[in-house]
């Protein structure tokens, strides 16, 4: 089988799909900042800005407005004391207060470095760094607010900005030509470090949303398996007593004559008794179905467990066991695997993909050796797709429309591969070449951490 890495659309499952748009919920991961965080990073600036004024008024001797410096410093720190006083520590602000507070910061930033060279001064390149954390943090529209407040407050410094603090004696002349640059670099870096911080942003807050997806789909599945394990503990606890009526309600039926009036409510309390015994039969016996978080099953009632659900989709699903061609004599027997809820829904969710894509089959393959065991999920459609396979993995990369057989994906497959990387295993997806058509999706253990242990019990 050629490990081909050109890759086709992957539907994610109906389960996972999160709707019409998949990236609602990370818009609300924008613009909440800390409060305490705001207050932070302005009382490091204003410690910052103090630090370099009185450096070069008292120890460089430079002639500068100390007065209106210290001034619009003392504008930040009264702003961190009136949010001090009135917001608690770890009031969450919203996008329009944050964007506020760094059109602030941005304002007073540009004021101190106008009274103190304007485009002529070197730190004029910190103006940058109010932009760069709202575009971070806020949506795309404040994030482009706050640049066009920067380059508006850069522009004006030409007009009403003061000379550069000199020695005395001594006129520094910049030429306008490279004020000129210092403006136009100002005006790059706005955009291009918030492009950069919006994109960098936006993946970690897709990263962190879909991680959550896949936090609340194990723990559907770890409660599911715990609630089995409840059921059958349960009916084994409740088999004694229900057990002791079945029998004393016998007893009873044997001491009326079948013409008593009371022989029928025997009689159903006997019939009633023995349904309640075979219902908590098979709540017994499904325990080891249910009691999937801490189990271990035979590599073939794995794959027929997980491919069950979606042998009644129209297509065949066909399963099957092997050893790999350098098994040793030891390793022909199929080996016993820990039975997880992650892995039972992961590959669930691949043969839904398989089966949604395939024209007749999908066959789930199961291959062991002495050192590794793998499954194979591969169908007999037309393969994936080459401009899919380069984000296969990427949580909420999808193209996929309602109307179309061949979609993309959501989080299907990210959830999927995260859970299956949790248990140890590799992932990869490729085409079958020709004669043989269709998509393969490959998962490989490592012998030691797939298998169950010798003697392991649940």
């Amino acid at each position: 089988m050629t490990e081909n890495l050109p890759a086709r659309r992957l539907a994610a499952p109906a389960s996972t799909a999160g709707g019409s748009d998949p990236l609602k919920g990370i818009v609300s991961a924008f613009g909440r900042m800390r409060q305490r965080t705001l207050i932070t990073l302005r009382w490091t600036a204003i410690i910052g800005q103090a630090a370099a004024v009185l450096f070069v008024y008292f120890v460089l001797d430079f002639e500068l407005p100390i007065a209106l410096c210290l001034g619009a410093i003392a504008a930040s720190a009264w702003l961190n004391v009136f949010l001090m006083a009135f917001f608690p520590a770890q009031h969450l602000s919203s996008s329009m207060e944050t964007a506020a507070q760094l059109a602030f910061d941005i304002v007073q930033l540009s004021v101190l470095v106008g009274l103190t060279g304007g485009l002529q001064n070197p730190f004029l390149l910190m103006i940058l760094a109010p932009v760069t954390v709202g575009a971070a943090r806020l949506l795309p529209a404040y994030g482009g607010l706050l640049a066009l407040v920067a380059l508006g407050c850069c522009a004006a410094m030409p007009i009403w900005g003061w000379e550069l603090p000199w020695r005395e004696g001594e006129t520094l002349n910049l030429p306008i030509l490279y004020q000129a640059g210092q403006l136009t670099a100002v005006a790059v870096g706005l955009i291009f470090f918030a492009v950069t911080a919006w994109r960098t942003g936006r993946d970690e807050a897709r990263l962190i949303s879909a991680l959550e997806a896949v936090q609340a789909v194990l723990s559907r599945e770890q409660q599911l398996s715990a609630l089995g394990a409840l059921s059958a503990a349960t009916a084994h606890e409740l088999g004694t007593p229900l057990a002791t009526v079945h029998l004393a309600a016998k007893e009873l039926s044997r001491t009326f004559p079948e013409d008593h009036p009371a022989r029928d409510d025997i009689d159903l309390i006997v019939e009633q008794s023995e349904r309640c015994r075979t219902i908590l039969k098979q709540l017994s016996e499904s325990r080891q179905d249910t009691d999937a978080a801490m189990s271990r099953t035979p590599l073939p009632s794995l794959l027929e467990e997980a491919s069950e659900p979606h042998g009644n989709m129209g297509v065949r699903v066909r399963c099957s066991v092997s050893p790999l061609s350098n098994a040793g004599p030891d390793d022909q027997r199929a080996p016993i695997v820990l039975r997880k809820p992650e892995i039972i829904h992961a590959l669930g969710a691949f043969i839904e993909n398989a089966v949604s894509f395939a024209s007749q089959e999908v066959s789930v393959n199961g291959r062991w050796s002495g050192e590794e065991i793998r499954i194979y999920v591969t169908d007999d459609g037309p393969g994936f797709a080459v401009s899919v396979l380069a984000k296969l993995g990427e949580p909420y990369f999808t193209e996929r429309k309602v109307e179309q057989r061949g979609g993309g994906l959501g989080l299907g497959f990210f959830i999927a591969c995260t859970l299956l990387e949790r248990t140890g295993a590799i992932v990869t997806p490729y085409n079958r070449q020709s004669p043989a058509r269709g998509a393969v999706v490959r998962i490989v253990w490592p012998r030691d951490v797939f298998e169950a242990p010798p003697g392991w019990e649940s």
